[in-house]
């Protein structure tokens, strides 16, 4: 589930310019030359990052860092998408409901991958799905908040986004952090990756779901939050005896011995362990999502990107022949100047339109409708209610 996911965020960075045939490719080389090594050393017992004392419960640099460091060689390597940079390229979400249905989907899968990682129904799994659900709340109303100062308005799509920010901070320190400490993972991730989505313009590249921005950033901010909020035993030594310090005990609540973890045990060298832990994820899957989409691009049959008649037409048409809505093809059609009668007669005799017929009054007015220029909708035929 987590090698499957990892993989499923990082290929975001294809969308409307890549080619789906390179790109399955490299999900399976990817998965078997990035992901598993990263997953390894991390929490196989063997692993050095284990060894070393890295804290990562459920994917903060496995999962996040690594995808959005592959997101970001995806993106310079295919370039930006045409237009973009200009009003030919509309950047508003496809479709605001859709969105909010796979933000819940993703919030409430979140408590598998977070919660499920204690490998157990037990306390320490109780408080990760708490902590859980406290960052992507305030992650949510944070990027709400920072959004609104520019806009004065409060964005459905920018409460979704600091959602998932918010949970991708957690995520490495879901079983180490009490619950207080969700508040502060919410607030700094959705902070980080808001601000960070305003990196792509300084790295001049074409990341068109921000995934570098929520889940590398996002990721990167979660294990070092996790470094210094990490609660284990801690040892105070006072003039007549040493006991331990339960307070906040939360890598415990399982029954697994810890000595002291995070900074506010004293441990501060934990945030050296983090950061070593970070920057290797990232540089590892960087270099090696290069090398393997170079190699892919000089494959027969396998370049990267569509043509640029083909990214004009949409992948929807170009790789699948399908569209999601009934009316996008003669849209596109309109837009780019394709005869609205010979659009409208195309249309028409498609199969899901035998049930009823369009009446076009004007292809001018029709024209400039869809083109986004104003006016009155088509008039319709009989309903198919």
């Amino acid at each position: 589930m987590f090698a499957a996911i990892t993989v499923a965020l990082a290929v975001g960075a294809v969308a409307e310019r890549g080619r789906m045939a390179p790109c399955i490719v490299f999900m399976f080389v990817w998965s078997t030359v990035v992901y598993d090594p990263i997953a390894c050393w991390t929490w196989n017992s063997s692993g050095w990052v284990f060894n070393m004392g890295g804290l990562d419960f459920a994917g903060g640099t496995p999962v996040h860092i690594s995808s959005g460091a592959a997101a970001l060689a995806y993106s310079l390597m295919l370039g930006k998408r045409k237009g973009h940079g200009t009003h030919e390229l509309n950047y508003r979400p496809h479709n605001v409901t859709h969105i909010v249905m796979g933000t819940v989907f993703l919030w409430v899968g979140w408590f598998g991958f977070n919660a499920g990682s204690a490998l157990a129904a037990n306390l320490r799994a109780v408080m990760a799905a708490v902590v859980t659900n406290l960052a992507a709340s305030v992650g949510g109303v944070t990027w709400c908040v920072l959004d609104y100062r520019l806009e004065k308005k409060f964005s459905t799509v920018g409460f979704c986004s600091g959602v998932v920010s918010g949970l991708v901070a957690i995520t490495p320190g879901s079983g180490f952090v009490p619950a207080w400490a969700a508040v502060v993972f919410g607030v700094v991730g959705a902070g980080a990756c808001n601000y960070g989505t305003k990196l792509k313009y300084y790295l001049s590249i074409d990341d068109a779901l921000d995934i570098f921005a929520v889940h590398c950033i996002g990721g990167l901010v979660g294990n070092l939050l996790t470094g210094f909020f990490a609660a284990g035993l801690e040892k105070i030594h006072t003039n007549l005896e040493t006991h331990l310090n339960q307070t906040d005990y939360i890598a415990g609540l399982d029954g697994t011995q810890y000595g002291p973890l995070g900074a506010l045990n004293g441990h501060w060298i934990q945030l050296a362990y983090q950061l070593a832990d970070s920057v290797s994820g990232f540089a590892y899957s960087f270099t090696c999502s290069c090398v393997i989409l170079l190699a892919l691009n000089y494959i027969p049959g396998f370049r990267l990107r569509q043509s640029e008649e083909a990214e004009v037409m949409g992948a929807d048409d170009a790789e699948i022949g399908e569209f999601a809505y009934d009316y996008v093809e003669l849209t596109r059609d309109v837009v780019h100047g394709i005869d609205v009668t010979d659009a409208v007669s195309k249309l028409s005799s498609h199969p899901s339109n035998s049930g009823g017929s369009l009446r076009f009054s004007d292809n001018k007015d029709t024209a400039r409708f869809f083109a986004g220029g104003g006016g009155e909708l088509p008039s319709l035929g009989p309903s198919r209610m």
